[in-house]
């Protein structure tokens, strides 16, 4: 899906007359390609583990072997992530891959330096239309899902929002998505918030869920790295949403569902693409129709009736009849910032529109 995807888009520029004068890439013997891989945290945590399992998932369909994909992980976003790119470059990396938003800056200076490499960024929104270009999900979507989960499952119409950073679109954007899912089957469902200003702390993500809990918030859902906030909801007796992966073994007593990634979709159509020598610079912004994103399967633990809102809301989503965030909307003050059958674009999605609004029934900790 990400090839045909890929090529409407491009069809689309060629139609308009917009051709763009893309660098040429390969082709490369299958053999003889290598990929770099920059990761924020380890192979076993909830983001960087989705990214590596995308990554291994590659290397299967591809048939690439162990010695061809070069991983480095629990890389500093600081002049750490450019010693590592540069080491990788250095091995001789053909494309190399960075998870987190923080690399983005050094990923585009170091792609002015080695016009010949690949750099492939996750999350930002930089594209030097030559050899770098960025990838990322519409994760709203699944954070959706899920948040019909938790809005049915709460009692207290409190639901715990453990968050990386304030003022940032892919945060605010998940945060808005799951309170607008919870909303639309409970109205009265309330979202508290608490920012540990770090996309993972393992220590602090449990002990920040423990302060929604003592909150009286009966589903606690995150926006961080590891499975922490779904043990503190298991050990109080609360309930959970998770993020990356299913963390339903981690709290299966506790775990209802969690927005998760297939990122070996796209890794493996630009390292593709690559080998082929059809690589382009274009930005990848896949959801669930293209199947990029989506929820682990439904715990024994959800409310009756969940799994068919869920599917009723998704059913909208991927036949493009519907999207997340089509107005009305409000924000915290409860002023329209969106029409009623006004759908915000992409730019507003992931630009400064999204890192400043929050929205009605949000509450920030």
């Amino acid at each position: 899906m990400f090839k045909k995807a890929l090529s409407m888009v491009l069809g689309l520029v060629i139609m308009l007359g917009l051709v763009p004068a893309f660098a040429e890439f390969g082709p490369i013997a299958k053999d003889e390609v290598k990929v770099g891989v920059i990761c924020i945290g380890p192979s076993d945590d909830g983001y960087t583990g989705a990214h590596y399992n995308g990554m291994e998932l590659m290397k299967q369909n591809l048939g690439l072997s162990d010695e061809q994909v070069l991983y480095k992980f629990n890389v500093v976003e600081n002049s750490e992530c450019e010693v590592a790119m540069r080491e990788l470059i250095d091995k001789g990396c053909h494309i190399i891959f960075a998870n987190s938003y923080g690399y983005m800056n050094y990923m585009e200076e170091l792609a002015e330096e080695y016009p010949e490499v690949v750099f492939s960024h996750c999350s930002g929104y930089k594209n030097n239309g030559e050899n770098f270009n960025n990838y990322f999900g519409r994760i709203y979507q699944a954070r959706y899902l899920s948040g019909i989960a938790a809005g049915l499952k709460t009692k207290s119409n409190k639901i715990g929002y453990v968050a990386a950073w304030p003022d940032n679109a892919e945060v605010n954007g998940g945060i808005n998505a799951f309170a607008l899912g919870a909303q639309s089957v409970n109205p009265d469902a309330v979202v508290y918030v608490k920012h540990i200003n770090s996309w993972g702390d393992p220590t602090l993500e449990k002990q920040t869920a423990e302060a929604l809990i003592a909150l009286e918030c009966d589903v606690i859902t995150q926006h961080v790295d590891s499975a922490m906030p779904q043990v503190a909801a298991q050990e109080a007796g609360v309930f959970g949403c998770g993020y990356n992966t299913d963390m339903t073994p981690m709290a299966p007593e506790a775990h209802l569902t969690a927005p998760t990634w297939n990122w070996g979709s796209v890794y493996t159509a630009e390292v593709e693409d690559l080998i082929n020598g059809t690589w382009k610079p274009v930005n990848y912004f896949y959801g669930l129709k293209e199947e990029m994103v989506n929820i682990s399967p439904l715990s024994k633990n959800v409310a009756e009736g969940t799994a068919e809102k869920i599917e009723e809301a998704r059913n909208k989503i991927v036949s493009g009849e519907w999207d997340v965030f089509t107005g009305p909307l409000y924000n915290q003050a409860g002023e329209e910032v969106l029409k009623e059958g006004e759908v915000l674009s992409d730019a507003e999605i992931t630009g400064t529109f999204m890192a400043e609004l929050l929205i009605k029934g949000v509450e920030v900790k």
